[in-house]
């Protein structure tokens, strides 16, 4: 089929407009004909250009949003590319200043109506037969002038905007959509976003559900949040949340309901002060360092290097001590010490004079440590780094658990850091579980001195300790009716840390006002109150990654449970329902996307069971490493990006994330390589693809969507691919049209019907 011209995109930005609209720049190359069979798995189309950099400034005052986007894009044809610029703009957007530049010269352009606009996208559909502007239908359109681009010559492109962000629930929502690369067939080699944000009232949460991104918060009106990525496909969009609170807590709550017939999900985020004379309260720490033989050589240097570095950042206020162990245990002082000038100096040469050699003592070691403790109304810890398993004393690792539980009289919180693959990581579980805690696992020839490092500025300021939380709604209930919060995570809150932000996530079976109260202790009991609205259905998918960012934490868990407390058959049976809903794989569900794995088949229960079982017995070496080291990450996880969370696969273990984000256009486009890596890795990659808050697995050589059911699937409404159906289906869920924007046949749920999307030439045979 010959195509009149190709749509290339260049870059994408945009704030969040009043219904999450996106916006991108495209390009169209008004000269080139490409004829293409449709295959089976369509081969990707010939790439004309590449971006070389991406770089966003976005300047956030209280609601207003400036946005500079910079971006470099090649010509790697041999050919010239007469390139013409889209800008999709929704009709309702508060967009002001907008500004389009190539090479520092303003272009000329016309800003369309929604009606003219839905006439341009899907004549570029229809001729390249590609779906991936669907979701742009509905939106005004900013089109500028045709300007050349030489072969091999590069063209900077510059556009700079004001915007209104939408605030909701006490947060100001700021959407980046630098996802929708959609045609790129290169990777970004440069993917840089700087937001700074700057507030009227005291500054508390600032969360992104997208990415893990690099925080500074010189002030408690101020903070610069920065994103890096390099080489990158598929980028998710980047989203913030911020929310501003006086006082010296402050907490915002999101829901999110999709069912009004099943419970909701919601988030929760408090933050502390981030004030510069906000005072820490003064702690107590014990260093519980591993010494023993097979600590020799660099590991021993970079925990000798950790261990000063803790020292270091004591304050004199604080207490503490080291213990050092191998086959025996040593102290550096008989007790604890205060953290002056002058034993800080005392316990650096103590760290000095330390060597290698003998057995490992895991539960001597947790005993002297946790004897030390006498003061229950400081915050005390345990940072305790080991790199083998108990090979001295007491072996068992139930009971080295159990003869701890018993000697932390003060509720000392106990982190760990595993170094190696030789660690008993269910042990290290079993103990950062029992004394709310947290395990953190330091690969073979990772850094243990960066470990160390972030793990202690986790703990190293604590402001609010033994907090709890508590929801009560306006409505009055019958005292008999179970509890309206179910099922929150962590499992069991921690303490609230200067610089941290808790992100509490669980169910509700009530909607409407509530009254959130937090307590916890800061020298003596402290209350804060804070009101809550959890809604009663939601309109759209806006809060939509609470509910995934919940199941993630969930699958965490369930594994935590089938690890340390044995098998259950309930609880892998919703093991294997979440990840298919939500294509989260774990390494005992990987085989549900092999094409031949019927979602719906119940025998997949017993399979992931029997999996579960085997691996789980693995207690410590690489595989024992890797399973704990996944586990942790999805019951910590912070967000919930579009791509997922789950296991990859292959021989290496468990890695996140896993399946690719599938962008509109390019859920099918990924070149076939004859040396693709056997095992799950690539099964998983290949067959699993997550679209906003959809997954969709390949069966029967076509994409399905987890929530469509068999029954669903034989009563499905079959619209052909562009056909005049196709596009009015689009416009019709404009919202959800990202859904159906695949280059194969897909099979989906929108709204309350069930659609086959056929192409061109099988649909109605």
């Amino acid at each position: 089929m010959k195509r009149g011209f190709w749509t290339l995109v260049v870059a994408a930005f945009a704030a969040l407009f009043a219904n999450l609209a996106q916006a991108q720049v495209v390009i169209i190359n008004h000269g080139a004909h490409v004829i293409r069979p449709v295959p089976t798995r369509p081969a990707p189309p010939p790439s004309f250009y590449k971006v070389r950099s991406v770089d966003m400034n976005v300047s956030v005052k209280d609601q207003i949003a400036t946005v500079q986007l910079s971006q470099v894009f090649q010509n790697v044809s041999s050919q010239v590319l007469e390139a013409q610029l889209l800008f999709p703009m929704p009709e309702n957007a508060a967009v002001s200043q907008l500004t389009l530049l190539v090479d520092g010269k303003e272009l000329t352009g016309k800003l369309m109506k929604k009606e003219e606009a839905r006439a341009i996208y899907e004549s570029i559909v229809r001729q390249r037969k590609d779906p991936a502007l669907l979701e742009y239908l509905g939106q005004g359109l900013f089109q500028t002038s045709v300007f050349p681009v030489p072969p091999n010559a590069e063209r900077k492109v510059e556009i700079r905007y004001q915007q209104l962000l939408r605030s909701e629930s006490g947060v100001v929502d700021l959407l980046l959509p630098i996802g929708t690369h959609k045609h790129a067939h290169h990777p970004i080699e440069s993917l840089n976003v700087t937001i700074r944000v700057e507030t009227a009232d005291p500054l508390k949460n600032l969360y992104s559900p997208t990415h893990a991104v690099e925080v500074q918060r010189p002030d408690d009106r101020h903070a610069v949040c920065k994103l890096t990525l390099h080489n990158v496909s598929n980028p998710d969009d980047f989203r913030l949340l911020f929310g501003t609170e006086r006082g010296a807590v402050g907490m915002n709550v999101l829901s999110y309901r999709p069912k009004d017939s099943e419970n909701g999900f919601f988030l929760m985020l408090a933050s502390p002060d981030v004030r510069p004379d906000a005072k820490p309260l003064p702690k107590t720490c014990v260093f519980v360092i591993d010494r023993s033989g097979s600590m020799t050589g660099p590991k021993f240097d970079q925990a000798r290097g950790a261990l000063k570095f803790l020292l270091q950042q004591l304050r004199p206020e604080d207490i503490f001590n080291v213990v050092i162990y191998d086959s025996t245990v040593e102290s550096f002082r008989p007790e604890l010490q205060r953290a002056d000038e002058a034993t800080i100096k005392a316990a650096l040469g103590f760290a000095d004079g330390l060597y290698v050699g003998g057995g490992t003592n895991i539960d001597g070691a947790l005993q002297a440590a946790l004897s030390q403790l006498a003061d229950p109304k400081r915050p005390n810890y345990v940072l305790f780094l080991t790199d083998g398993i108990p090979t001295v004393g007491e072996v068992n690792e139930q009971r080295i658990a159990a003869k701890a539980k018993e000697a932390n009289k003060v509720n000392a919180r106990i982190f760990n850091l595993g170094v190696g693959f030789d660690v008993n990581s269910r042990l290290l579980d079993r103990l950062s579980r029992d004394h709310r805690g947290q395990s953190v696992y330091v690969r073979p020839n990772e850094n243990i001195e960066a470990s160390v490092a972030t793990l202690y500025r986790k703990i190293g300021s604590p402001v609010l300790t033994d907090i709890a939380l508590n929801v009560e709604f306006d409505t009055v209930v019958p005292a008999s009716t179970t509890s309206l919060i179910s099922r929150t995570y962590p499992r069991q809150l921690t303490d609230l840390f200067q610089g941290e932000q808790l992100v509490w996530v669980g169910r509700y079976r009530q909607a409407g006002a509530a009254k959130v109260t937090l307590t916890g202790v800061a020298g003596e009991k402290k209350t804060f109150i804070f009101p809550a609205n959890f809604v009663a259905k939601s309109n759209d998918e806006t809060y939509g990654f609470v509910e995934k960012l919940w199941a993630t934490r969930r699958i965490g868990e369930i594994i935590d449970e089938l690890d340390l407390r044995g098998q259950n058959q309930e609880l892998v049976d919703e093991l294997v329902r979440l990840s298919v809903q939500h294509g989260i794989m774990t390494p005992y569900t990987s085989f549900l996307a092999d094409e031949n794995v019927r979602l719906a088949d119940t025998s997949n229960f017993g399979r992931a069971s029997d999996v579960a079982r085997r691996e789980l017995s693995k207690a410590d070496g690489a595989a024992g490493f890797e399973q704990r080291s996944f586990k942790g990450q999805l019951q910590q996880a912070q967000n919930a990006p579009a791509g997922g969370a789950g296991y990859s696969g292959g021989t290496g273990g468990p890695s996140v994330p896993a399946a690719r984000t599938a962008k509109p256009g390019l859920a099918s486009t990924a070149p076939a390589k004859a040396d693709r890596e056997a095992g799950g890795k690539r099964l998983v990659e290949d067959n699993l693809r997550q679209v906003g808050q959809k997954s969709f697995f390949r069966k029967n050589n076509q994409w399905q969507d987890s929530t469509v059911t068999d029954e669903q699937a034989k009563k499905a409404t079959r619209v052909r691919q562009f056909s005049r159906e196709y596009f009015d289906l689009a416009a019709k869920h404009a919202a959800l049209a990202k859904y159906i924007a695949f280059d194969e046949p897909v099979l989906v749920n929108l709204g309350e019907t069930t659609y086959q999307i056929d192409p061109e030439e099988t649909a109605g045979e």
